[in-house]
């Protein structure tokens, strides 16, 4: 299999993982949080900034990819890892969500989705075996199996009809891949917040045998206590022995929440998309620095932050970058909240190796702002 699993440490106060993700392009420590570069660049970031400040795996999208510039001008261009220059891992997610996200824009049948691009509106057709080819044209270390990704909320029929059709998708996804040897394949378990297809889903997932298993169809609207009942219910059906993903999810309690529930790999574009909107997530919890309060406040944006940001520039500063438009001001707002998040999957890493993630939450969450 081109990707590994090491099982490190469990930590004896939450059982929480610390491990390895083995790669063609690279180790990552998990658990770990991946920036979303959704059209092979992470918004406002160059690579050397990407590695500076302490990304280990990014995420690119297979729809967007496909639609611009085209899969096999990226495959022509070395794949993605030629194409934007990053000698990392490389997550593809299958494009199953953006064509989810097209709900007036597309039709789901057994063979596929026929959708209308976002751009043109031209009309495409996406299969498993369709979208097989499109992530081996485009390279990534770990590639995500075409699924449904059901709407919340929804009744349970149609979740299971959903949940199955996803099923028989994972295994035309795995019949059609093609490049086995450097690119891992990950199934995606879904099922809505319904605990007996939950249930089911994962074990027949994981019953196609695969390097490594993700949780969807979550962060769609449900509130932070159901997406933790559907973790407390689903991660124990995932083998040990396979990298855990929960897709997207970014906010500092839910990455500790997953972390605790043994859940390895994250991602989201919450931070970068509130970073260009003016706002950043600091140690005391969440701060607006475009609010007109922060005008004469020549703190940085974080005191506790080690970021070129936070260690280079005010409140003050970057707030009149943003007022005035200024490209430098989203790309600072933006260095920061991907280093806020490193930095505290590190903490949270160091956490399970002390047998401490359990206080380490009540600190953090306490501190952040979250309990008051």
């Amino acid at each position: 299999m081109a990707v590994k699993y090491e099982l490190i440490k469990e930590c004896k106060q939450t059982g929480a993982r610390l491990g390895r993700v083995h790669t063609p392009h690279g180790i990552i420590d998990t658990p770990t949080f991946m920036p979303v570069g959704t059209q092979a660049t992470v918004k406002a970031m160059a690579p050397n900034e990407l590695k500076e400040i302490g990304a280990q795996i990014i995420l690119s999208n297979t729809y967007h990819l496909f639609i611009r510039p085209g899969h096999k001008l990226v495959e022509k261009a070395g794949g993605l890892h030629g194409f934007m220059n990053w000698d990392r891992p490389i997550l593809t997610d299958s494009g199953g969500f953006q064509v989810y996200s097209l709900s007036d824009n597309r039709k789901i049948k057994e063979e596929g989705v026929i959708f209308k691009s976002h751009l043109d509106g031209a009309k495409h057709f996406f299969t498993p075996e369709y979208v097989m080819e499109i992530e081996n044209s485009l390279g990534a270390d770990i590639m995500m199996a075409f699924d449904e990704c059901t709407p919340y909320p929804c009744d349970w029929d149609y979740a299971k009809h959903s949940m199955e059709r996803t099923l028989r998708w994972l295994k035309r996804c795995k019949d059609a891949h093609k490049n086995t040897e450097k690119q891992a394949l990950f199934g995606i378990v879904q099922g809505s917040t319904y605990k007996d297809l939950r249930i089911e889903s994962a074990r027949r997932t994981v019953e196609i045998e695969l390097p490594g298993y993700a949780i969807g169809g979550l962060s769609v609207g449900e509130s932070k206590e159901i997406m933790n009942d559907v973790m407390d219910y689903t991660v124990p059906e995932l083998p040990k022995n396979k990298p855990r993903y929960l897709m997207g999810v970014g906010s500092p309690d839910a990455l500790i929440d997953g972390a605790i529930r043994g859940i390895d790999m994250f991602d989201c574009v919450l931070p970068t998309r509130i970073a260009r909107n003016g706002t950043v997530m600091t140690s005391k919890g969440k701060l607006v620095v475009r609010n007109a309060e922060y005008a004469e406040d020549f703190l940085p944006m974080d005191e506790e932050c080690d970021c070129y940001a936070c260690k280079n520039f005010s409140r003050a500063y970057i707030r009149h970058l943003i007022k005035a438009g200024e490209i430098l001001g989203g790309r600072l707002t933006s260095i920061h909240n991907l280093r806020f998040l490193q930095n505290l999957m590190a903490d949270i890493r160091k956490a399970i190796s002390e047998d401490r993630l359990g206080d380490f939450r009540k600190e953090f969450f306490i501190k952040y702002g979250y309990n008051k």
